[in-house]
């Protein structure tokens, strides 16, 4: 898989060809993931940061869950991100060891995984024949690495990653 977050075929920045190839929609998550993780004093943007932007976000990542209870615990680990848990993760990489670590290429700012997640959510989109990645694909990437901080928070609150995994793959059409 060609690390799409970290070239730029438009001659703009990395992150400007990036978000040319998002919705609107997925391109705010980016953004908030961002402040997020500036807020959080964290140094990259990581797949925690993503989930939780997809869940305050997106209507259509919500729905994919078991109900409003599924989601209120999933938001719940979240917000305590930076006042209990995850604090095991302030400071350091996320490498999920989902690809190799790359120091050179990956998009400044974001953890391998991350960067990972949304070149998987790229492919998926790809692979549907649209020009823009969608919520849901992300969240199916994301779903997709199990060693991930994402992963992490989704199975403390009782997710069942697999058959996530299993209904978004059946979900593959009109996300855009």
């Amino acid at each position: 898989m060609q690390n799409r977050t970290a070239y730029n075929s438009g001659g703009g920045s990395p992150r400007e060809d990036l978000e040319t190839r998002l919705t609107v929609e997925l391109a705010s998550v980016v953004s908030a993931a961002r402040r997020r993780a500036t807020r959080d004093g964290d140094r990259q943007v990581d797949t925690a940061h993503l989930l939780h932007g997809l869940l305050e976000s997106d209507p259509s990542v919500r729905a994919a869950f078991d109900g409003g209870a599924q989601i209120a615990r999933l938001l719940g680990y979240l917000v305590q991100r930076s006042i209990g848990y995850g604090l095991q993760w302030h400071g350091t990489v996320e490498d999920s060891g989902a690809v190799p670590m790359v120091t050179e290429g990956v998009v400044p700012g974001w953890s391998p995984a991350a960067a990972a997640a949304l070149d998987g959510a790229l492919d998926r989109a790809h692979a549907r024949y649209a020009t823009h990645a969608a919520c849901l694909d992300l969240l199916a990437a994301l779903v997709n690495d199990p060693e991930s901080r994402a992963v992490e928070v989704l199975r403390r609150a009782a997710v069942d990653t697999e058959q996530l995994a299993a209904r978004l793959d059946g979900d593959r059409s009109g996300q855009e």
